[in-house]
């Protein structure tokens, strides 16, 4: 943590000096002990800030004491993303030391929009992030205004060290230049088709319709209990696509998959089927993982709506939600990884009320990380 705090002190600032009360780095590090400690509006930063001022003092400068909430607001506001994403960065790194081989098997990539921070008079942020197998996120980036994911995916596989493991993405990824970029970064893809490539889509779909053709996949499932009912998960991989007509065309293609959902409610049943394609070759329990661990991404986005009522957070300015959602992250790293002293709590919701009422015990040992 000291190591962490050090590293916030390089921050820029580019305040005029004779205006400035309170340190940048202080304002940083208040507004991540608040997350963790469940804080989620400025006010709140504000009211947990003095309620836990002298605990605080022992590990930040605080020259001229706490600073308000509209006066945190203005800093991030200002506060270049790029260092608060080298400083998640960073935090990531202290706090995985031990597990840096298991954490970086598979990044998920998908996007989110914040919705507070959308009006009549402007488009919400949408922020495209990589998750790995256990949910902590590794990086983000903000779609421009006027783009989309297409645009942004691959500015993020630029800052994320992806050689030797596998990317999965949903349709939106399923683009040439992207499969390219993640190739030539020397990792592996998963990716989801839908319409916006109609004709490899219907290509693949048309090939595993046939059951005969499909006794040609490996093929393996899972069935388990599930929503009041009983979840049969099955995937099917074929290493062969020379039949492909575009396979040429999609640097590293090495084989097509499919998946099929079914539930059993009583005597209702529904199904939902959905296609790949993959650089991976002739291992189904594998693409299985890929695609079955996809969700940590989308359970991150849960969290960031129900644990840290994103959506709800109404911060209109650009920057300042960006930067409120890199802080949200690493706190969310922080809470899935750090255990609290002496408790076993696995909601993330309460294990942000247990350190919200024992803030002082939690920093302490956070600082022996």
């Amino acid at each position: 943590m000291e190591t962490w705090l050090e590293y916030l002190k390089t921050a820029i600032d580019r305040r005029e000096s004779w205006k400035v009360l309170h340190k940048l780095s202080d304002i940083i590090a208040i507004v991540f002990f608040a997350l963790l400690a469940n804080a989620n509006e400025w006010e709140e930063i504000e009211i947990f800030a003095v309620a836990n001022e002298e605990i605080l003092c022992e590990y930040l400068e605080l020259p001229n004491g706490i600073p308000s909430h509209d006066t945190i607001q203005r800093n991030f506001a200002v506060l270049d993303p790029d260092f608060l994403k080298n400083a998640k960065r960073l935090w990531n790194e202290i706090l995985s030391s031990n597990e840096s081989v298991k954490i970086r098997q598979m990044f998920h990539l998908d996007g989110k929009t914040q919705r507070g921070n959308g009006n009549s008079q402007q488009k919400a942020n949408h922020i495209v992030s990589a998750v790995d197998e256990d949910g902590i996120c590794f990086e983000e980036q903000l779609v421009d205004e006027k783009s989309n994911e297409i645009t942004a995916i691959p500015k993020l596989l630029d800052d994320l060290n992806i050689q030797g493991h596998i990317i999965t993405s949903d349709a939106m990824g399923a683009q040439r230049e992207i499969v390219a970029k993640i190739r030539k970064k020397g990792a592996d893809y998963v990716i989801g088709l839908k319409g916006n490539q109609e004709t490899l889509h219907d290509d693949v779909k048309s090939y595993f319709e046939d059951e005969e053709l499909r006794k040609k996949c490996e093929h393996t499932y899972k069935v388990e209990k599930a929503r009041s009912g009983i979840e049969k998960r099955e995937y099917w991989l074929l290493s062969d696509v020379s039949w492909l007509p575009q396979k040429e065309k999609w640097d590293g293609l090495q084989s097509v998959g499919m998946t099929r959902n079914t539930i059993i409610k009583g005597d209702q049943e529904a199904q939902e089927t959905r296609y790949f394609i993959s650089s991976l070759s002739g291992d189904a329990k594998l693409f299985a993982k890929a695609v079955r661990s996809h969700w940590m991404v989308e359970s991150m986005h849960n969290h960031l709506d129900v644990t840290f009522r994103e959506d709800a957070n109404q911060t209109l300015d650009k920057r300042a939600a960006y930067n409120m959602n890199i802080m949200r992250k690493m706190a969310l790293n922080t809470l899935k990884l750090v255990e609290l002293s002496g408790k076993t709590i696995k909601s993330l919701r309460k294990k942000r009320y247990a350190i919200s009422v024992n803030f002082k015990s939690f920093l302490n040992n956070l600082f022996a990380v």
